[in-house]
């Protein structure tokens, strides 16, 4: 564990001695490596060996937090049932979703949004059960760029929730994010302490609901609110490694 902060792993150590614990974790970026494709998106093995094992301790619980559609988060993370899943970045419970769904509403943004995309290589539209995405990952800048921004101009008039992501503009139909899901999560489980990792913005609105003695890691570059930081997905496999020993 020598290459993980000092002050990260005293955190963790503080962390695993409360009575209470919650692990949760974004999933892109945090466990997965960033792939071009996002199917091909798989968590490190390491990682996903520790959050099973976490997820086996008493009085420990661990949830995955995610901007994927909760089906397709189930999917590729292969979690087992012992953890718990959040997906649209926090719209989507294990038991259901946050708040009422407008139908209509995600029907026309969808077909907006596949407009825009039509004639722009690597555009991408991603819809999902309570919000659509626009991806501008596999696109040109220019392309990219004028995608965006089209699709920020049409979104004044829809009245929904944008969320922006590393290349990508997301439009929910309900109103919550990471941070209301890690609310939600907390109270649930009675948690005494919340361990959080993340790399994208999106996963800033987790960070800034975060407390004592409550640790958040950051996932490579970029400002953020978490008082800790990793360089990659390896090193939240070794935090996660280490965590558990300390659990246990």
């Amino acid at each position: 564990m020598g290459d993980l902060p000092q002050d990260l792993l005293d955190a963790l150590t503080k962390a695993a001695q409360v009575s209470r614990l919650l692990v949760t974790s974004d999933f892109d970026g945090t466990l997965a490596p960033i792939v071009n494709n996002p199917a091909d998106a798989r968590p490190l093995p390491e990682a996903s060996q520790a959050l099973a094992e976490l997820a086996e301790l008493p009085a420990t619980e661990v949830a995955l937090i995610s901007g994927r559609e909760l089906r397709v988060l189930r999917e590729l993370s292969g979690a087992p049932p012992t953890m718990h899943l959040v997906g649209s970045h926090g719209a989507e419970l294990d038991s259901g979703f946050a708040h009422p769904i407008d139908e209509e509403l995600l029907a026309r943004i969808t077909v907006e949004l596949n407009a825009i995309a039509a004639d722009r290589a690597g555009v991408t539209v991603e819809t999902k059960p309570a919000s659509v995405a626009l991806h501008v990952r596999n696109a040109d800048s220019v392309d990219g760029q004028a995608a965006l921004g089209e699709a920020l101009t049409a979104s004044e008039s829809w009245g929904a929730h944008t969320t922006e992501g590393k290349a990508v503009l997301e439009f929910a139909v309900i109103s919550t994010d990471k941070g209301e899901a890690i609310d939600i999560l907390r109270e649930r489980d009675d948690a005494s302490a919340v361990v959080y990792f993340g790399d994208d913005v999106t996963d800033e609105k987790a960070f800034r609901r975060l407390r004592e003695p409550d640790v958040g890691v950051k996932v490579g570059p970029g400002d953020t609110l978490a008082r800790y930081r990793v360089d990659e997905p390896a090193d939240v496999a070794a935090a996660l490694k280490y965590l558990l020993e300390a659990r246990r």
